[in-house]
Formats: structure tokens, sequence, C-alpha cells
């Protein structure tokens, strides 16, 4: 798995050994970052169940200014850090302006970052039925500030999420058991 695009490109990311990550690929990824384009740099962006971090290093590498990594898992926490490290050096800057917060991302912590401009969300699909409502309200909230904020959340194709309050931009991705990204805005 590597960083697909911008100043980072080709950088190698570390990946939790066994089942606890399904980390997005690098085609999706991709794709994530074409339909962003110029929303990116200059972002601050959260990665919400980050495992690998790969959504938010990406952001980074195509010129996010920085952001806060949330992710509970101790394994993956531990690759988080390896791969910001990695990352950074190859841009040639240092970590100051990321955070990684051990924490459930259920609560959407900002780990004492700025309100973010992005919202990476790719939890395990199982758990999203359960989840998303409780995320979509916590979300509100935090984003309240920045109404023109955007979430970007990876989840399986059969699965359709309708969050009040929220507008459903784009869906890139389809069929049944396959990844495919959500984008939302409030309003």
């Amino acid at each position: 798995m590597r960083i697909s695009g911008g100043e980072a490109r080709g950088i190698t990311l570390v990946v939790p050994k066994g089942d606890l990550t399904r980390p997005a690929t690098d085609g999706m990824r991709q794709s994530v970052f074409s339909s962003l384009g110029a929303v990116v740099p200059g972002a601050r962006f959260l990665d919400l169940f980050a495992g690998s971090g790969a959504y938010g290093l990406e952001a980074l590498s195509r010129g996010a200014a920085g952001g806060v990594f949330v992710e509970q898992n101790p394994r993956a926490v531990a690759c988080v850090r390896k791969n910001i490290e990695a990352v950074c050096k190859s841009l040639g800057r240092d970590a100051h302006d990321l955070g990684v917060v051990a924490a459930d991302a259920r609560g959407v912590p900002l780990g004492g970052g700025a309100v973010p401009d992005l919202v990476f969300i790719d939890p395990p699909y199982e758990i999203i039925p359960e989840i998303a409502p409780g995320l979509f309200v916590k979300l509100t909230e935090v984003l309240a500030p920045k109404p023109d904020a955007i979430v970007v959340f990876e989840l399986p194709g059969e699965l359709d999420l309708a969050p009040p309050g929220w507008t459903l931009l784009k869906r890139l991705g389809k069929g049944a058991r396959q990844p495919t990204v959500a984008f939302f805005r409030r309003g």
C-alpha cells in the first residue's frame, strides 16, 4: 500500500497485521482525491477510524496543512505514527501540524486540533449501520463553525446513508460488497 499522489507519491505505508483494519485501496484513494481536487491544499483534516492513516496522509501528500488521526487500536496507532514519520520525511517537513489520538472515533475527538475542513471516515463495515447516525449528530456539532466542511465516508456498495441535515454530494464506486465512498456536506 502506497501514497498514490502528491509530493510523497510512492511512499509505502505500514499496515497493521491481521484483520484489524481494511485499508482503503490505492485506486479508491486516488479517485477520492481526484474528486476533492482544489479543496485539499491548505485544508485541515480529521481521519476517523484511521487504521494506517492512509486517507489523512494522502491529503498531506497533496497539500493539506495538517490534521488529526483518530484510532483506538494500539497496533494501528503505532502504524499511523510510523507512516507519519515516513511521509513527513519524504515531504521534508516536521509533524508539528499532525496529531494522533488513541481513542474511540465515534466521539469525534479533535485532539486539540482546529475544526477540520475534511473528515475522512473509514470504519469497519459491519458497524456502520449502528454508528453512522450518532457520528453524523456529533459531526453536526463539531463542524458547526465550518458549514462547508466535507465528510468523506467509505462504506460498502449495498449500504445507503441518508443522515438528516446532510446532503450527499457524490458517490464513487458501485456494486454490492464493493468499497464505495460517499461525500457529504451539511445542508
